[in-house]
């Protein structure tokens, strides 16, 4: 069985600048999940301190209004990584998952690690490039050119490990022919 994972579309995190594709995009994929009855699940990244915008109790760390309806499942985590201390492996046991579809923020943190915790764990691992988006740039790693997308694309297709797509070559390769 296959499952979609949603990473931290957070207000925090979508507000920060316009993401209106990579959202375009990953509700796309929900929706074609939705249609062949497969879990979508979202992860919520969450921090105790107080003064952080991923705080519990804040409005900034809740899931964007624009996706959070689709929620089929919210799993808390409080690292990069979605199988960390979280209940994600056994709720994936429990569905019968094989293959990991990977969307969300931050690109270059949360999906990355989560990706590969996945492989690590067996599952087979899909990485949709467009279908993720990060509020860093070349700026903040002080790398002129980086396209943070591309490159963590890039490292992890070569891994020869995780297979990485855009939304085209997803939907080419596995959105359902009745949507």
């Amino acid at each position: 069985m296959k499952a979609l994972l949603v990473i931290d579309v957070q207000n925090v995190i979508v507000e920060f600048k316009d993401f209106q594709q990579e959202l375009n995009s990953i509700e796309s994929i929900i929706q074609d999940f939705k249609v062949n009855e497969e879990p979508v699940i979202f992860i919520r990244n969450l921090d105790d301190d107080e003064k952080s915008p991923f705080n519990k109790k804040l409005p900034s760390s809740e899931l964007h209004h624009s996706l959070k309806e689709y929620a089929d499942i919210v799993i808390e985590k409080k690292t990069p990584s979605a199988f960390f201390h979280t209940e994600l492996s056994e709720k994936l046991e429990q569905l019968g998952v094989e293959h990991l579809f990977i969307t969300g923020f931050n690109t270059e943190f949360c999906c990355q690690f989560t990706a590969i915790a996945a492989y690590d764990r067996g599952y087979q691992v899909t990485f949709i490039e467009d279908a993720t988006g990060t509020v860093n740039d070349e700026a903040t790693y002080e790398m002129k050119g980086l396209d943070v997308r591309d490159f963590v694309g890039t490292a992890l297709h070569w891994s020869k490990v995780i297979e990485v797509l855009d939304l085209e070559e997803y939907v080419e390769a596995y959105k359902s022919s009745s949507v």
